[in-house]
């Protein structure tokens, strides 16, 4: 018997990243199936911050090695499945998930499958078709409503570790959060947590950024190349002084995370949310955080259930992706694009059409 159903064979345009800043569209074999698996073909793909990152130094630890297929937030239809596939048919409207957790392993059986010691990723949203592999299909694929566009269903990869992160500071409508980073993950969280009536005070170094802050939701918004002490600014709107309620830092740099822990009020939570560099380092006041009760977060990644829960509010309407894509592009003009992403000229993401 076929390995697959509707089996899509020949060749296929795909963007491979074989190291720094080295990006190339290349024709290449469409992928074949194992049984469990699922040939997706993509009808949109979306950049972001972490495929710059990676773009840039030209390899990600635990995601891929070059040469490898590159990109990971996507929406498509179903092209091929395999023989074991049950729930999908061929022509069903989908979107998945960059990754998916073993649901077996310590980390698993605690709740944590985020960190699970066997996660699956996948990479090439970049490309005409994807494969996506049996775990990703059994548990982390999702069927696209009819009434939710391509373009809005690409969105939930980063909404899930966003919406994933505002769960894990138990934020409540009507505190005050600063939110340090004003990128697109940095202007997700500005969205969402506005949906939620929370006030934002959003920090960032560029002009577009901060205006993108305040269309998204955003109470205040503080430019903190224009600031002596952005600590003390933040504090000075805040209720006595006494600081937020919440920190979140988006940014990814040592500062900003020094920053966070001083910017918070007595009893507050802080998530340093972006990844630093391995070698970052940050000084830490134990006594104060003692005598302060503060708690320190860093949410790392998303698991099936917010997966869930972000498809679930884009379903609603809570995020658009009109709110964050400044272009749309050709898969063969990809190279060009993330060149222009180095400059940071304030494009958020830009739509990449196969």
């Amino acid at each position: 018997m076929s390995a697959a159903r509707a089996v899509t064979s020949g060749q296929m345009t795909a963007a491979v990243l074989y190291g720094s800043e080295n990006l190339r569209i290349e024709q290449i074999a469409i992928p074949q199936l194992a049984p469990d698996e699922v040939l997706v073909r993509v009808k949109v793909a979306l950049t972001d911050g972490t495929d710059l990152k990676v773009w840039r130094r030209g390899y990600h630890a635990r995601m891929l090695t070059p040469p490898a297929l590159f990109g990971h937030e996507l929406a498509g239809e179903i092209a091929a499945l395999g023989t074991e596939v049950r729930g999908f048919h061929v022509g069903d409207r989908v979107v998945p998930a960059n990754s998916a957790p073993c649901m077996a392993c310590f980390f698993c059986r605690k709740g944590q499958p985020n960190l699970c010691e066997d996660i699956v990723f996948n990479n090439g949203a970049y490309a005409e078709y994807i494969r996506i592999p049996g775990r990703i299909v059994r548990h982390n694929m999702l069927k696209i409503p009819d009434h939710v566009d391509y373009l809005d269903a690409a969105l939930i990869e980063p909404l899930a570790c966003v919406l994933r992160g505002i769960d894990e500071m138990s934020i409540r409508a009507g505190d005050t959060a600063a939110l340090i980073g004003c990128g697109p993950i940095g202007l997700t969280f500005v969205k969402m947590l506005a949906v939620r009536g929370v006030n934002v005070i959003a920090l960032g170094k560029r002009t577009v950024q901060l205006q993108n802050a305040k269309r998204l939701g955003a109470a205040a918004v503080l430019d903190v190349t224009q600031l002596a002490d952005p600590v003390a600014a933040v504090r000075d709107i805040t209720e006595g002084g006494r600081g937020v309620d919440s920190v979140v830092e988006a940014a990814g740099v040592p500062e900003a995370c020094a920053w966070a822990l001083k910017m918070v009020r007595k009893g507050g939570t802080v998530n340093w949310f972006a990844g630093c560099r391995t070698d970052a380092r940050v000084e830490l006041e134990p006594a104060g955080m003692h005598y302060s009760e503060i708690t320190l977060k860093s949410t790392f990644h998303h698991t099936p259930y917010f997966i869930r829960e972000a498809l679930a509010a884009v379903e609603r309407d809570d995020i658009r992706a009109s709110d964050f894509i400044t272009g749309q592009s050709p898969l063969g003009e990809l190279p060009r694009v993330f060149e222009r992403m180095k400059s940071r000229n304030g494009e958020l993401k830009t739509a990449v059409i196969p």
